[in-house]
């Protein structure tokens, strides 16, 4: 059984299907990346996963427990977390008071074990460990980024959904924040990532969707995607 299964869906705004009939499987310990164009709907496909778009049609499925109509803080307890597009964090508090929040809607079974979850966030991002009194806001691109994805472990995903994580950022920073993205998933913790940068992602994927006009047209092995000759001049620039 899959741990998320998505059948047939359907989302709107307004009148405008944003996407339409789409269906995507992630195993559990898996890594798999949504790829496409701006406006292929990539975003409104996490957003839905998430709980804050509704269905038009289709169902959502999380292990086994059909979730399509489950509000959203509901599904964070069930382990299905978001570090949203544009990193969304709280520019006003501290570095340390950002990853609280993370776990705000999460129970702890006891203290020991919100340090061991703290732990292993300054342990993926030491410079978060650096700053914990530093104020979000004036932070580098790069350090709010991994506080975005720190805040979204601190919830003890199942399942972390990632929206373009490398967005404006660096090439060297985008470089260490996949492999921190590699290391969660190889840590045991299942991925959805969307992701522009179509190289960094598959490589990275054990699985992917090409998604265009809201449409799943194509999926595979991400390496197998990388290496496809279409996907290389559709997505990397590479005739």
């Amino acid at each position: 059984m899959p741990l998320l299964e998505i059948t047939d869906m359907t989302v709107a705004y307004g009148r405008i299907e944003a996407v339409r009939g789409v269906s995507i499987t992630v195993e559990e310990g898996e890594l798999v990346t949504l790829i496409g164009a701006n406006g292929a709907g990539k975003t409104t496909t996490m957003r839905a996963v998430s709980g804050i778009r509704p269905l038009s049609r289709g169902k959502i499925v999380f292990d086994g427990k059909d979730i399509t109509r489950m509000k959203p803080h509901l599904r964070v307890l069930e382990g299905i977390v978001q570090a949203p597009e544009g990193r969304g964090i709280f520019p006003g508090m501290t570095v340390l008071e950002n990853l609280e929040m993370g776990a705000y809607g999460r129970t702890f079974e006891n203290k020991a074990v919100h340090d061991e979850t703290l732990a292993r966030v300054f342990e993926l991002f030491p410079r978060l460990e650096d700053r914990t009194s530093q104020v979000g806001g004036t932070m580098s691109g790069g350090e709010q980024q991994m506080l975005a994805i720190g805040r979204a472990l601190m919830a003890r995903p199942r399942l972390m959904l990632l929206d373009e994580p490398s967005m404006g950022l660096a090439p060297m920073v985008i470089q260490q924040i996949f492999r921190i993205v590699s290391e969660i998933n190889a840590q045991g913790t299942t991925v959805l990532l969307v992701e522009q940068n179509a190289r960094q992602a598959l490589s990275r994927s054990h699985r992917a969707y090409v998604l265009e006009t809201g449409e799943v047209v194509r999926s595979g092995g991400g390496r197998e995607l990388l290496a496809d000759p279409s996907i290389k001049e559709a997505y990397l620039g590479v005739a």
